[in-house]
């Protein structure tokens, strides 16, 4: 089984792009993050079309999970227990953003995540951020305790550099979200409640990133960050063969088909 998550930054503007990776890269399921769609917009038949079942959740062009499959999806799930809710405007009742997306796909539990990024220390959606991570590990833990033998697999965006040797300059980041005591701490409790960063070791960095913004060249001078991770639970992370992040899919140019996200696909096969 090959299992990949990619942030794709509108499945709109790169439907194209991620399906003929697919085929490339011949892979059995991809959990996406960022789709910038409602699930009534998102382009379900050219995954169709190459043999893949597909379950979106998207409320606009903000957020959005999705998760494609070609060896099948079963008990599709809509947020985890506890997700906490967000809203930004006082007239507007907060509510649970689409940004988590379970299903099992050939007997693995595939958690499709987008991670709330933060913004600022100082703003309301870090204190939000913080309370969403801790929520999903208290449910990600309560899973485990009812079935240690589950292979499960958090996989997403999670928006935390969890060592300074994964951004391009630390110095650079000192003030700055995903760097943040805090915030590697709450991604470390994942880690303490019994899941594996599993591409890591496939991948030791330094200078080994996922995610690279689009201004001043950032990517050609491979100033980026490593944000993207598949974590996986004890029955996960023993089967797993091999890790990669697929970095050419980042590129521009011939031989790619339109243009790139900011993110690069991550990727683990696994034996079962």
């Amino acid at each position: 089984m090959r299992l990949a998550t990619w942030n794709v930054n509108s499945i709109r503007a790169r439907v194209d792009r991620v399906t003929d990776w697919l085929e490339r890269a011949d892979v059995d399921v991809l959990a996406m993050q960022e789709t910038k769609c409602s699930d009534d917009q998102f382009p379900t038949m050219p995954f169709a079309a190459l043999g893949y079942e597909v379950v979106h959740c998207g409320f606009s062009q903000w957020n959005g999970v999705a998760i494609a499959s070609r060896i099948g999806i079963d008990a599709a799930e809509v947020g985890f227990d506890g997700q906490p809710a967000w809203g930004d405007k006082p007239e507007v009742e907060a509510a649970a953003e689409a940004r988590a997306l379970g299903a099992t796909c050939g007997g693995v539990r595939v958690w499709s995540l987008y991670i709330p990024n933060g913004r600022t220390v100082d703003s309301p959606h870090y204190a939000y951020k913080l309370e969403w991570l801790a929520a999903l590990r208290d449910t990600a833990a309560s899973w485990l305790a009812a079935d240690p033998s589950a292979p499960i697999a958090l996989v997403g965006d999670w928006n935390i550099a969890p060592f300074d040797d994964d951004v391009w300059d630390i110095s650079l980041f000192q003030e700055s979200t995903h760097v943040t005591p805090r915030e590697r701490d709450a991604f470390n409790a994942l880690i303490d409640a019994g899941f594996t960063d599993v591409v890591r070791p496939f991948t030791p960095g330094p200078g080994t990133f996922t995610y690279w913004d689009y201004t001043q060249l950032r990517f050609p001078k491979n100033r980026g960050m490593r944000i993207d991770f598949i974590l996986g639970s004890p029955a996960f992370a023993s089967r797993v063969t091999h890790g990669e992040i697929a970095r050419d899919e980042r590129k521009t140019g011939k031989n790619r088909v339109g243009s790139p996200s900011d993110h690069a696909p991550v990727v683990v096969d696994l034996d079962i």
